[in-house]
């Protein structure tokens, strides 16, 4: 099992080698520039345990206002997808009891990641394989903002899997591999 410092370069590896490179997050470069992703290694393989640590980590952006985001990798649980969509169903559910709905939201990402209606083996599901099962907190009155700024936001999704598809399944998984090196 990694210890968090290898979990946190390889994940800031696949952000920069994947995410910023190949543009699948416009927004992402400035905030790679601007240092202000905060990666965070959860050792929770407990769903409950995760959860908690999830609000853990909305309490502390906001107590960091110079952090745009948070990265709360697991490490060592959730390597089942079906577990980790368990976990994503029940962070989303915890976001809105604590109080955190509006103020931020969650994307998910897995190194199995499968989108509903997709074929496992569609390059497409690259847009949301990571090294590591993480759960991206984004402030959404930041995003409210970029996308307002951004020409044709809603192309973000097609144009992800358009390159996907066009680099093809190999290409990526080598990408990904070579995040975790």
């Amino acid at each position: 099992m990694p210890d968090q410092k290898i979990a946190i370069n390889q994940m800031k590896t696949w952000v920069s080698n994947v995410i910023v490179k190949y543009n699948f997050c416009p927004f992402a470069r400035k905030e790679v520039e601007e240092n202000s992703i905060f990666y965070h290694v959860s050792n929770n393989i407990n769903i409950e345990d995760a959860v908690l640590d999830m609000i853990e980590q909305c309490i502390h952006l906001n107590n960091h206002t110079e952090l745009e985001t948070t990265l709360l990798i697991f490490n060592q649980g959730f390597k089942s997808f079906d577990a980790f969509l368990d976990l994503v169903d029940l962070a989303n559910a915890m976001l809105v009891a604590q109080g955190f709905e509006g103020h931020y939201q969650i994307a998910n990402f897995h190194p199995d990641y499968v989108f509903a209606d997709a074929d496992e083996n569609d390059a497409a599901n690259y847009t949301n394989r990571s090294p590591y099962p993480a759960l991206h907190l984004i402030r959404e009155a930041s995003m409210e903002h970029a996308l307002k700024t951004y020409p044709d936001p809603e192309s973000i999704p097609e144009n992800n899997i358009q390159l996907a598809r066009r680099k093809g399944l190999n290409f990526w998984q080598l990408l990904l591999d070579n995040c975790k090196k």
